[in-house]
């Protein structure tokens, strides 16, 4: 099953963060818990962590984005899974 990986809420008032640089490239593997890419708030810059194993299929943000809050920002998926139809482009 496709793992949508969202931008998550990093502080109280923040409802955007800025993709910094991506760790990782399309068609890579992750592993879960790998950083994949960093994102610049107001406050500091952090590296997120993939929430699944399996390849990093799609790369939805690119450098320089500024991205709300819950936006998917990339598509993780299980080896040999195909890509799913559609991409939400927010979890709540």
């Amino acid at each position: 099953m496709a793992t949508f990986f969202p931008l998550p809420k990093l502080g109280m008032n923040q409802e955007a963060g800025e993709i910094v640089s991506w760790l990782v490239s399309e068609g890579d593997t992750v592993a879960e818990g790998q950083p994949i890419v960093e994102v610049e708030t107001d406050k500091a810059t952090v590296e997120l962590e993939a929430t699944a194993a399996g390849v990093l299929a799609k790369i939805v943000c690119g450098e320089g984005d500024i991205v709300p809050n819950n936006s998917v920002i990339a598509v993780i998926l299980a080896p040999g899974e195909a890509m799913p139809d559609d991409i939400p482009e927010t979890i709540v």
